[in-house]
This record gives C-alpha cells, structure tokens and sequence, in this order.
C-alpha cells in the first residue's frame, strides 16, 4: 500500500477527476499543497472548480496524460483495464490507489477520523455531525454523500485534525479506511450483486469494527440483531444507542410537530440530559440523532453546542427534501431505494398533515428489485396509491428478466392502487390530472426520478 504524508506533499493523478468524491479527495490534497492532476471525460462544474484551485485537468483521457513526474495515481472502480490511461500507468509502473484506499491513506493524516457506516442513514447523519462539529467550532474537513447547504455542497475542508466521512460497505470500500471513532447504524441486506447474504455483510461490518484502534471509539446502533457478535472481541470503547432503554443513549416523550420533525427527551444510562429538537422529520431521524450525539459527547462537546447544532440541520438535498407546492399538493423527494429507507419515508409521512399520499417509485438496479420484490410491495403499499416508473440501471445489464411490471404486479395484489408508465411525461400529466389540493407526492429512489417532481413545479 502507498502511503500518503500531508508532511510530505507530491504528484497525484486522479483518473476520473470529475466525480464528485474524487474531486472531493483532489480538493482535500490540494488544500495539503499537493501537486494534482488528472482527466475526465468531460468537463463540468466540478472539473472547472479544480482548475481555478490549481489542479491540472485534461477533458479526454489518453497515454500522453500519464507523465513520468506523477508519483501516484489514484483510479475510480469505473476505469477499466483496457483504458490508455490505466495501460501507460501500469507500463510506467506508477503506483496506483483506488479512490476507497486514498480516502484511508487521508484519514490516516488526521488525529480524529470518524467514519460513518450503515446500510442506512450515512448522510444524514454524517450532516447531523458535521453541524454538530461545526457549531463546536471544531473546523473539521468533511465529505459527505449528498449536498449540504450549510457547506455549500458535499465537501468542507477545514484546517484541524479532525476528518468525518461516510463509510460505505459496497465493495468493501470500508475495510481500507483508518477511522479512530465509528458510526454503525444499521445492518440490513443490500447491495447483494456483490454480497452474498447477510451474514456476509455482517462479517464485513466485524471487520470494520475491528480496524478501530485501542484507545478508539465504536457507537452501535443496539437495535440491531445480536450486536454483540460484533461488538465481542473490541478493545475500543463502545457505546449503544436505540430505542431498548438497556441502550447507553435512549430516548423518550417522543412527539412530532406538523412537519412530522421529532423532538425527544434525551437519556443517558437513566438520566435525562436534556430535550432534543430536529428539523428533519422521521423517528428514524432520532436515533441518527442519537449517535450522532454520543460521539459529540465522547469528544467532550458541550450539550448546549450538540443541541444548537442538530437544530440547525434541516436537511440534505434528496433526503425527505421539501420541493415545493404545484396546484395545491405538495412535493417531497426522497433519495429511499431500499425497503427499509421507504418504509422510513413513508412513516415520516405519516406525521405530516396531509390527504393522500401518492409515491412515485422509481426502483434502481435490477439486482435490488429482483432481491427485495416482495419487500418493496410490501412498503409501497402502504401509500394510497404508487406510480411506478421503469427501473434505474445505474451499472447494470438487465440479464435476469425483472422489471417495474413484475412490481406492480405484486402491489396489485396488496390491494394498493398502482400504476406504471414508460416515460416521465406521461408520469406528470398523470400526477397533474388525478392530484388534488392537500395531497402528498413523494418521488422516490436513487436515480433521476427527482426530475419528474422538479417538472411538475414547472408545468404548475
């Protein structure tokens, strides 16, 4: 493994530069005085911000991009063996990272690293610890998996040694990190065009565990299933928290405002600290809440600057995110493609004043909806009537026969009413003459279905 120095600053070339997380990680070593470099296939926003910071980006990738002063090159799991860029690299015999590996070798830099896992719930509440950071003004360089506005995007860098990210288990992108505290909120099946089962995920999430060091940190969500085979054979300090009162954090005097956002009382091993109040609706939102909290005490975080800094997230785009009002019902997008992340959604709902809830569904990868059919028929039923749209591919080929018709058909039979049509055009025009004054639409999943509600504002 190469190891990266902030000590001791050198040439890296990113290929693939204009993602959003590698350009996120070129910022970061820019920000350390690092000489960067790279390509993509296309310029955007994100290529032309590198730039203006000092970065050297070619639009198009070839051989000639790959010099002999560049002493590191980091690649994206999207560049394949066959690319001209990766072909000279490997004949220059240049070292080489993948992007999970470079986000390790920075964490490793940083006195606190906190790498924030879970099937769910990663960037919200790796948001909620971002404010809750910042609001102790402890300065700390943040990436994040969606655009938070109190940022100005998905990346801050600040000038202390405290670093917080997401930690995802896709890949097993985690076990290549150096966190010194962790988040674990969840542990469900997903991601199963790479895992086996979930004891696989589960055996990947022990490892993570495990890469925290003695004197290190681990907060678990106690909720999940047998924990403690997790948990068992740490030297870390661990801390719990849930919705079981044997939990480290707990809380109690739940209740919801009209926005269905949660305020609670927080206790701590039978002693109540104090009321916490969020502006993100969702039960699910407490207890992101909660460990979020614990490790903002772990770090000696006064309450007082914990609060303030909960109170003022009100979000991330794509996350239960209000878009506004079209013809008198109101428009949520939500990024929920899994299960679990609908059946959030839609009990966050729930607690909103509202006629009826309409979810536009929009499933992603073949692989998810073919695993979780019957779970996600089971969900969506539960809204007054889904509109399903076809499946997102993202990286896929569909070679197994499933689409949106095999969905509709299973919440048929729930008894929900249910549509499907081919195009987003004809989803609006749906939507426009069947909804009503006090209705609630929710365009739902990870891919581009935030367009059809950002349509439907425009057509109001």
């Amino acid at each position: 493994m190469y190891n990266i120095s902030f000590d001791k600053p050198i040439h890296v070339y990113f290929m693939g530069i204009g993602g959003i997380s590698m350009s996120g990680l070129a910022e970061i070593l820019l920000s350390r005085g690092f000489k960067i470099s790279g390509s993509d296939m296309k310029a955007s926003a994100l290529t032309d911000h590198l730039a203006e910071k000092g970065a050297s980006v070619a639009i198009g990738q070839c051989a000639e991009n790959i010099t002999d002063d560049i002493d590191l090159i980091v690649y994206t799991a999207a560049i394949s063996n066959t690319n001209p860029e990766m072909i000279a690299a490997k004949g220059k015999n240049i070292p080489m990272l993948t992007r999970a590996e470079l986000l390790g070798e920075i964490m490793n830099n940083y006195k606190i690293a906190i790498g924030v896992s879970g099937t769910h719930g990663k960037t919200t509440t790796t948001s909620m610890m971002t404010e809750i950071l910042m609001s102790a003004d402890f300065d700390p360089t943040v990436s994040v998996g969606g655009i938070l506005p109190s940022i100005g995007g998905n990346l801050r860098i600040g000038n202390s040694d405290t670093f917080l990210t997401e930690a995802c288990e896709y890949t097993n992108s985690f076990l290549s990190f150096f966190p010194t505290i962790e988040i674990i909120l969840n542990i469900e099946e997903d991601h199963m065009d790479f895992f086996k089962d979930i004891n696989d995920i589960r055996n990947s999430f022990t490892k993570f565990a495990e890469l925290l060091p003695k004197d290190g940190l681990l907060v678990i969500n106690g909720d999940i299933d047998n924990y403690e085979e997790i948990t068992r054979n740490l030297e870390c300090k661990v801390i719990t928290v849930g919705s079981d009162s044997a939990c480290d954090y707990t809380a109690c005097n739940i209740r919801y405002d009209a926005k269905g956002c949660c305020s609670y009382t927080l206790v701590n091993k039978g002693k109540e600290l104090g009321v916490v109040s969020l502006a993100v609706p969702g039960i699910h939102n407490v207890y992101n809440s909660l460990a979020a909290i614990a490790v903002g005490i772990h770090l000696g975080i006064d309450l007082a600057h914990i609060l303030a800094g909960l109170s003022a997230f009100t979000g991330t785009d794509r996350r239960f995110q209000y878009k506004g009002e079209c013809r008198g019902f109101t428009i949520v997008d939500d990024y929920a493609h899994h299960p679990a992340e609908i059946k959030a959604t839609i009990n966050a709902s729930s607690n909103m004043e509202h006629n009826r809830l309409v979810v536009i569904f929009q499933p992603h990868t073949y692989t998810r909806t073919k695993a979780f059919l019957n779970d996600f028929a089971a969900e969506l039923s539960k809204a007054d009537e889904v509109v399903l749209a076809d499946i997102y591919a993202a990286r896929e080929i569909n070679t197994i026969g499933i689409s949106s018709l095999d969905l509709k058909h299973e919440i048929d039979k729930l008894g929900t009413k249910c549509c499907y049509f081919a195009s987003f055009d004809e989803i609006e025009n749906y939507i426009l003459d069947t909804c009503s004054p006090g209705d609630l639409v929710i365009t739902m999943g990870a891919g581009n279905i935030i367009e059809v509600g950002e349509n439907l504002l425009k057509k109001a």
